[in-house]
């Protein structure tokens, strides 16, 4: 079973947790586990005066995906930072290119998930994620989310992301970090998808 974690991340909250999903993903047994980014469409110096550069140096290495490549995987978990309740857009360009591949059904029964950050704690992780997945179902992907047997959803001694939609981080204006139960709400999700995609992948047909 092959899984894709693509995202887009400005100032690293994203790529974090991206890990912590890729990291619960590769918990399950034949999982085949890669992680990608979309490409960063904002000119080097506005990225500097957002005061994003040193983060998108440290994203230098982590691979860029092609639009061409989703059909390849079995699953992909979507992450992005929400602008103004929706994907950025960054992902919503990188989406948009995927045209082709709606019209031959390369998405059609593969398995979708998405996690997201904010800068507020009701910036939009709700809002962002099922909007996002408005375009998961275009594709015919079949859509998992966080179920709350994460138990860390019902958690009410701190100020916390995650939802029943997928797990999400609160960046703050940039000076918080994911925190230990977001990253367990994404290690979650990463797990829970993998499973549910190796089960489906065991059911399809094998080719002649």
């Amino acid at each position: 079973m092959k899984l894709l974690v693509l995202y887009h991340s400005l100032y690293g909250h994203i790529s974090t947790m991206a890990d912590a999903i890729a990291e619960g993903a590769r918990q399950v047994p034949g999982a085949d586990v890669a992680v990608k980014r979309v490409p960063e469409t904002l000119p080097d110096g506005v990225l500097e005066q957002m005061g994003a550069a040193q983060a998108q140096q440290a994203l230098a290495d982590v691979p860029v995906a092609d639009p061409n490549e989703l059909g390849d995987y079995d699953a992909i978990i979507f992450g992005t930072a929400a602008r103004f309740g929706n994907m950025s857009g960054q992902m919503r360009n990188f989406l948009d290119q995927t045209g082709r591949l709606w019209m031959e059904g390369g998405l059609v029964g593969k398995v979708g998930s998405v996690f997201v950050s904010t800068s507020t704690q009701h910036g939009g992780q709700e809002s962002t994620i099922l909007s996002f997945h408005i375009t998961l179902l275009h594709h015919g992907m079949v859509i998992v989310g966080l179920p709350y047997a994460f138990q860390g959803q019902t958690r009410l001694d701190e100020i916390t992301g995650g939802s029943p939609y997928g797990a999400s981080t609160i960046a703050g204006q940039n000076q918080r970090e994911p925190s230990e139960n977001e990253l367990d709400g994404a290690r979650f999700q990463g797990r829970h998808v993998a499973e549910i995609a190796t089960k489906l992948a065991a059911l399809a047909p094998v080719a002649d």
